[in-house]
This record gives C-alpha cells, sequence and structure tokens, in this order.
C-alpha cells in the first residue's frame, strides 16, 4: 500500500475499461461493486468483473464491495478472495466489528480499508482504524447523512478526525474523497492541496484526467523542496541549528525527510 495514493474508480460493469484505468497513471484502481451498480445489475456485474480482475497489471488493485447489511456482500466478498486483489474498501463502515469480520473472510496479504460515510462511522472511527490499514473520507455520502453542504468548513471536524485516528493507529494516511468536477484542474488540485494540507495521503479519482491534478496538489511547492535541501545538507541529528535564520531541531528535520518523500526525492 502506498503511502501517498490516488486510487481511480472503475465501474465493475465495465470490465473493458480495466487495462486503460490501469495505464492511466495512477497507482491504484478501484473496481466498484457499489455505487457504480445499480441493484438490478449486481450479480451480473460481479461475474464480468471476475473474468476480467486476473488481467490487470502494473498497478494495485483494490475492489470496493457492497454494504455488509446487503444480500450482495458475501458474494463480493468471495470474489475478492478469489481474484486475489490486495485490498477491500467497505463502504458505510461504522463499527470495528465490520472490520474484523470482513479481515477473517479475506485472505493472507489482503488490505482492509474502511470507507466513512456517515455521523455514526465518524463517532467510532478510531476504533475502526485499530483494526483497518486504511480509512478513505466520503465526503459527499457524509454530508448527506448530517444534513449539511459537503463544504470544506462543513467537513473539517470529520477530515481532521480521519487524520488524527489514522496516526493515533499508526496505519497509512487517510484518503480524501472524491471531486465530482472532472475537466476543471484548479478545482482538482485546490481539492487536493487542502487534504494535503490537513495530513491525508492522497486521494480517491473518478476520471483519469483528474490524476496530474491531484498529484499536483500533493507535491510540495518548490520553496519548500529547497528549504527542505537545506535542512538535510546540514545533517540529520537531532541538535538544534541554524538554516537561513530559522532554528532546526529534531521535528523540523523529520518534516524535511517527508516534503522530500513527497517530492520523490532521497535524502
Amino acid at each position: 500500500m502506498h503511502a501517498y495514493s490516488f486510487p481511480l474508480f472503475v465501474p465493475a460493469t465495465r470490465p473493458d475499461r480495466f487495462a486503460k484505468a490501469a495505464m492511466a497513471g495512477s497507482d491504484t484502481i478501484i473496481v466498484d461493486l457499489e455505487d457504480a451498480v445499480n441493484d438490478d445489475g449486481k450479480d451480473d456485474a460481479r461475474s464480468k468483473a471476475g473474468k476480467a480482475l486476473g488481467d490487470i497489471r502494473g498497478v494495485d488493485v483494490w475492489l470496493r464491495v457492497n454494504g455488509s447489511e446487503t444480500s450482495w456482500y458475501e458474494h463480493d466478498v468471495e470474489l475478492a478472495v478469489a481474484s486475489g486483489v490486495g485490498a477491500v474498501v467497505l463502504p458505510k463502515a461504522e463499527s470495528p466489528g465490520q472490520l474484523k469480520q470482513l479481515r477473517g473472510s479475506l485472505g493472507s496479504g489482503q488490505a482492509v480499508v474502511a470507507l466513512i460515510e456517515t455521523a455514526k462511522g465518524l463517532r467510532a472511527v478510531y476504533e475502526i482504524a485499530e483494526v483497518s490499514d486504511r480509512l478513505i473520507f466520503g465526503s459527499i455520502d457524509f454530508a448527506l447523512d448530517i444534513g449539511c453542504q459537503p463544504t470544506r468548513e462543513a467537513c473539517l471536524l470529520a477530515r481532521s478526525t480521519l487524520v488524527v485516528a489514522s496516526r493515533a493507529a499508526r496505519i497509512a494516511a487517510p484518503l480524501d474523497g472524491v471531486t465530482t468536477h472532472i475537466g476543471e484542474e484548479a478545482v482538482i488540485r485546490s481539492d487536493a492541496e487542502h487534504a494535503n494540507g490537513l495530513g491525508f495521503g492522497g486521494k480517491l479519482l473518478i476520471h483519469p484526467e483528474q490524476i496530474a491534478s491531484a498529484r499536483a496538489g500533493f507535491a510540495p511547492p518548490p520553496e519548500e523542496v529547497t528549504w527542505a535541501r537545506k535542512v538535510l545538507a546540514g545533517g540529520e541529528g537531532g541538535e538544534a541549528r541554524s538554516v537561513d535564520g530559522e532554528m532546526i531541531d529534531a521535528p523540523l528535520v523529520e518534516r524535511a525527510r517527508t516534503i522530500l518523500r513527497k517530492a520523490g526525492e532521497t535524502e
């Protein structure tokens, strides 16, 4: 599982798009059996996906199953195990028991990803994080559940809570939800910058055109990279020292390392 990830959704009903999605430039694709599939087409979508999942190459593959309370859930999980996908995304995660049950059904090495989309899920997110490999914030469904607009201000508490819960559980930083605008690069990049600033580790995408903008939003600005290089050029010990008039100590050295990791550089 990548430290910084930009999973791209592809409907399970369109196995002809799996290979194209895998070559679009993202690190991960999520084959979606839930929101992207009508209720009367669930079984057919699962069958189609099952025939094509094993042919995906070059990226991590996750499967978003239907909710654990649905009649499709068990068959979806069976497909996940049979196909050997890297992770299973559980929508409407609201209790640690759901994630424990899912993990017990999966094969060795398959990750469990909890999609937090409700007030109940947010209330239990610290416990959910302890039994998950990663959290995702479903901002649109969350806003619908609590009756607010999906604005940054209204969702700030929820987003920050996922970041803190992930860190407390020592799992990968959470992924932010989708931006519904496809062709508006400035909007996508701004949303990604906002998530990055809060401590997220990536963002869900719904179209290949969003990949470059989302990555740009998570990339550190050139001036931060320059600063980080200077800090680490002076040594990586914990002793306090001055860099361009700024006192540098151990926490800032670690921040410099993080910036260079985001920039794809080694220290």
